[in-house]
C-alpha cells in the first residue's frame, strides 16, 4: 500500500473543500521549557502568553522595533511546554533571535520539530474531515483555535476554510502508521502545497524569509484573526502596532485572489493599472491552484482593492481575479 506522502498530490479549491487530508512537511516547531516562559513570551509577541490555556491555540506575530513581522507563529501549550510553530526555513533564525533576549529569564529554547510525538503533522479539512474525524475523537474542539491532547496525538482545530472546521493533527510515526489508511480511504489525499492552499483560503497569511520586515502585523489581517492583544503589555514594535490601529494610518489589507501564473510566489510585487508606476502591494503566500495558476493572499492599498484591476510584477502584468474572502476586512481608516 502507498504511504500518505506517496499518495500525495496538487488539489483545486474544489476538492479541498470536499474534504481531505495533507502532510505538512514545511513547518517546524519551537519548544520552550522553564517556569518563566509565558511570562518572557509575552515581552515578546503581540498576543497574550500568559493567560494561554491547555485548551488553546492562537496566532501570534514576533515583531521587530519598527512594528514590521520576523515570524507569524500558531502558538500552544503541551504538557507545560509552550511550542511555537512556523516555517522551517527561518526556524533557526527566530530561535537565535529570540534566544538573545532571554537574559535571566527561567526559560530554555529547543527545535522541537523532530520529537517523537510531532513525527508526522496532518492539515485535514472540507465537508468530510470531521467526520472522518470522529473515527478516533469522542468530541471535537468546538471552535477555531481550539486544542485538545488525546493518546493519539494533539489536534488543534484552526481558521474555517470552505465553510468547515480545519484542524492539524501532530501524531507518533506509529499513530501515523493507525489513522493514515482509513484517512487516505476516505478523504482527497493533498500534498503540503494543498495545505497552504487551504490556509490561504482561510486568509491566514504565514510569514517566510520572502517575506520577513515587511509588513505591521494589521497590513495581513492578524488583528482580524486574533493574533494581536491590544490590552497586553509591551513588546517589540508595539508603539507601532498600536498606532497603527488607533490612529487610523493604516491604508492596506490583505485579499485573497487568484493569478494565472504558476510562478507567482511570496515576496513578488502587484501592481495597480491606475497606478502604474509604483507596486502597490506584495504577495504574502501562494500555493497552486489545481488551475495552472496559483491562489494567493495578497497585501497592498485598500485604494487598489476598491479599484479591483491589479496586475502581477507590473501594470502590464497578468491579472489578478479577486475571490471572496473568509472574513470581513474592515478598513483601518478611521
Amino acid at each position: 500500500m502507498l504511504s500518505l506522502n506517496e499518495q500525495a498530490q496538487a488539489l483545486s479549491a474544489a476538492q479541498l473543500a470536499v474534504g481531505y487530508v495533507a502532510p505538512i512537511t514545511d513547518l517546524g516547531l519551537i519548544a520552550l521549557d522553564g517556569e518563566e516562559s509565558a511570562q518572557f513570551l509575552h515581552t515578546q509577541l503581540t498576543n497574550d502568553v500568559e493567560h494561554l490555556g491547555e485548551s488553546d491555540a492562537r496566532l501570534a506575530a514576533y515583531c521587530s522595533a519598527k512594528g514590521r513581522m520576523l515570524a507569524s507563529f500558531l502558538m500552544w501549550r503541551s504538557a507545560g511546554t509552550i511550542l511555537l510553530q512556523l516555517p522551517r526555513e527561518i526556524l533557526p533564525a527566530v530561535q537565535k533571535r529570540l534566544s538573545m533576549f532571554v537574559l535571566r529569564a527561567k526559560t530554555k529554547l529547543s527545535d522541537a520539530t523532530g520529537l517523537p510525538q510531532n513525527a508526522v503533522v496532518l492539515g485535514l479539512g472540507g465537508g468530510m474531515a470531521e467526520a472522518v474525524l470522529q473515527t478516533w475523537f469522542d468530541a471535537l474542539p468546538a471552535a477555531p483555535f481550539g486544542k485538545l491532547d488525546h493518546p493519539l496525538g494533539t489536534l488543534i482545530r484552526v481558521a474555517d476554510a470552505f465553510g468547515a472546521p480545519r484542524y492539524q493533527w501532530l501524531m507518533s510515526a506509529a499513530t501515523a502508521e493507525t489513522v493514515t489508511p482509513v484517512l487516505a480511504d476516505k478523504l482527497n489525499v493533498g500534498d503540503n502545497a494543498a495545505w497552504h492552499l487551504s490556509e490561504i483560503h482561510a486568509g491566514v497569511p504565514v510569514v517566510g524569509k520572502a517575506t520577513q520586515e515587511q509588513f505591521v502585523p494589521q497590513m495581513v489581517n492578524y488583528e482580524l484573526l486574533g493574533g494581536v492583544n491590544f490590552k497586553k503589555g509591551c513588546y517589540p514594535g508595539q508603539e507601532i502596532v498600536a498606532r497603527s490601529q488607533y490612529l487610523g494610518k493604516l491604508k492596506r489589507r490583505t485579499t485573497l485572489v487568484s493569478i494565472p501564473d504558476a510562478s507567482a510566489a511570496a515576496g513578488m510585487e502587484v501592481f495597480a493599472t491606475a497606478d502604474p508606476e509604483q507596486p502597490c502591494g506584495m504577495i504574502v503566500n501562494a500555493a497552486p491552484n489545481g488551475n495552472g495558476g496559483v491562489d494567493a493572499l495578497v497585501e497592498m492599498k485598500l485604494a487598489a482593492i476598491e479599484a479591483g484591476s491589479v496586475r502581477l510584477g507590473s501594470a502590464d502584468g497578468v491579472a489578478l481575479t479577486f475571490l471572496a474572502m473568509p472574513y470581513v476586512l474592515e478598513p483601518l481608516d478611521l
